[in-house]
Formats: C-alpha cells, sequence, structure tokens
C-alpha cells in the first residue's frame, strides 16, 4: 500500500486531492497544513498539523510516516502580497519545498510540486514546457526557484506548472471564478481585464493530473490547463452566462488601468499536449468547468 502525504490539505488543491484519494483503497493518505484542524475532521481522515517552513518539522514527520509520495499543494499564491512580502513569500514557496526535497530524499519519496504560469513573461503564449521561464513579479520567481530546488533534488520528481485555477471547496481562499460568481450575485459592478490570456484550470484536472503523474511515475515538467485560451474578461462572461447572472456589471478594463503591486504575464497560456498524452488527460474547457462548479455549488448549499 502506498503511502501518501497531501501538503497544504485545507487549500482548494488540498481538498480536492484527499476527496479524490480518499476512495481508493490502494493508498494510506495523511493530510497536512500549517492550520491545527482540518475541514474534512467531520470525515475522519488522517491529518497532522505541518508548518513545511519549518525543517525539523518535516524532517521528524516523514520519518515517522514514511511516505512513497508527497502531494505539494502548499504555497503562498497572493502575487501582489508576494511582491510586497518578499521574505515571507520566499520562505513559503522556496524554504518550504527545500525542506520536503531534502526530506524526500532522506525517505525515498516522489515529490510532485505545483507551480505556474507566472514564471513566464507572457510576451509569446502560449507556452509548452520547453519555453525558457523569465518571471516579471516576485510571486512568478519564487515558483521557479522553488522547481529549480525540485530538479535540483536528485529525487524522483513532477513538477506540474498551471494557470488560473478555480473551483470550489469549504473556507478556500476566493479564486477568480467564485469572486465573479459572489460579486455578480450581490448585484456589484467588477471590473476585468480583458488583455490577460490563459487557459483557466478546474482544480479536479489538476488534482488528477496530480494523481496520475505518480501513479504512472512519470518524471519532468507537465503544463496543466484548461482546454480552451480566453480573456479574464471572456471567463467573466462564460461565468455570468452559465450560472444565469447580469453580465451588464462587468466592465472591460485594461491591467494598465488597474494600480497592482505586481505585474502579470499578459499573452500567457499553456500548450497541454505533453500532459494530455503522457498522463492520459482530457482537460476541461471552461464551459465544461464551470458546468460542474455551478453543480458542486448546488450540491453543496451554496448556490
Amino acid at each position: 500500500m502506498k503511502r501518501i502525504l497531501i501538503c497544504g490539505a485545507n487549500g482548494l488543491l488540498g481538498q480536492r486531492l484527499s476527496l479524490m484519494l480518499s476512495t481508493q483503497n490502494d493508498y494510506e493518505v495523511l493530510n497536512t497544513s500549517v492550520e491545527r484542524s482540518f475541514v474534512y475532521d467531520n470525515k475522519l481522515f488522517d491529518y497532522n498539523q505541518l508548518d513545511i517552513t519549518s525543517r525539523s518539522d518535516v524532517k521528524s514527520l516523514l520519518s515517522s510516516f514514511q511516505p512513497d509520495v508527497i502531494l505539494n499543494a502548499a504555497a503562498a499564491t497572493n502575487v501582489d502580497w508576494c511582491e510586497l512580502n518578499r521574505e515571507e513569500a520566499w520562505k513559503a514557496n522556496v524554504t518550504a519545498v527545500e525542506n520536503l526535497a531534502e526530506a524526500a530524499r532522506k525517505v525515498e519519496a516522489r515529490l510532485v510540486h505545483i507551480s505556474t504560469d507566472y514564471i513566464f513573461d507572457g510576451k509569446n503564449g502560449p507556452y509548452d514546457e520547453t519555453a525558457k521561464p523569465n518571471p516579471l513579479g516576485y510571486y512568478g520567481k519564487t515558483k521557479l526557484a522553488s522547481e529549480n530546488v525540485v530538479r535540483s533534488a536528485e529525487i524522483p520528481h513532477t513538477i506540474l506548472r498551471t494557470i488560473v485555477l478555480y473551483g470550489s471547496g469549504f473556507g478556500v481562499k476566493t479564486n477568480f471564478a467564485l469572486w465573479i460568481i459572489k460579486s455578480l450575485k450581490a448585484g456589484k459592478q467588477i471590473q476585468v481585464v480583458d488583455d490577460q490570456v490563459g487557459n483557466p484550470t478546474f482544480v479536479s484536472d489538476l488534482a488528477m493530473a496530480m494523481i496520475k503523474s505518480f501513479e504512472l511515475g512519470r518524471d519532468g515538467i507537465f503544463h496543466v490547463g484548461g482546454g480552451n485560451l480566453l480573456s479574464r474578461y471572456d471567463f467573466a462572461l462564460e461565468t455570468a452566462e452559465i450560472f444565469g447572472l447580469d453580465a451588464s456589471f462587468i466592465k472591460r478594463i485594461k491591467t494598465s488601468d488597474l494600480v497592482q503591486a505586481s505585474p502579470r504575464p499578459m499573452n500567457s497560456g499553456f500548450i497541454t499536449l505533453k500532459a494530455e498524452t503522457q498522463l492520459n488527460m482530457h482537460f476541461l474547457t471552461v464551459k465544461e468547468g464551470l458546468n460542474l462548479l455551478k453543480h458542486e455549488l448546488q450540491s453543496n448549499g451554496k448556490n
């Protein structure tokens, strides 16, 4: 029986991994996060509090649990916060990964790590896995540094880069789709940029790609993104249509109209052919993902 350690289990991606793996009898799963309690405590899942920025805590837990696979779904992902809080961002996104990689080497575990399109400058996307990184902001720099940590650690590893992750969970930070839905339901006018392009990724697709990467033993870097490229503005319009909300509250603007601490890659997006073929994945289009999100919110009584 494979032992799986999930880091960041209380987050959007971590929760989805926990639920998906809980249906498998072949795995012994230990959920971990920095918080004292787990959102799925009522389901009797195994949970341990773990601060992955603490080298001694990581070393201690991994030496006792002896995982075969570490799924790292933990990170500081607020782009502007990272720009303004560089020391803490580095600790969360790089030091933590150094701790996991070092401990993984000692227990001979595979590390599956999440990265981002923000490692690119967004000048000529969509990007494949061979494209040269050139991060514009500090968040992207920390994530590129974390990739380098994993690649140089001499451990079995998979790095999955993703883009505009959305979905539902309990107590999760508001992602782009949830922000649009909440704002339009409240009758608030929102400003959405039409000059940032990407392929939004439904959380279940990324979680499944992580699981398949270790089940199939795939090493290296894979781009995981939704089935179609579109602007943030067009994503907002799709969301309004599928959720039956008033799109007239969505105001089209340019990124330059916003005052943001960190620069953004504009023409981003991923070419996902490698992941589709080597991980045997079919990535959801925005319409398919949003319809699933609508169903999940209705099932949880949130819509």
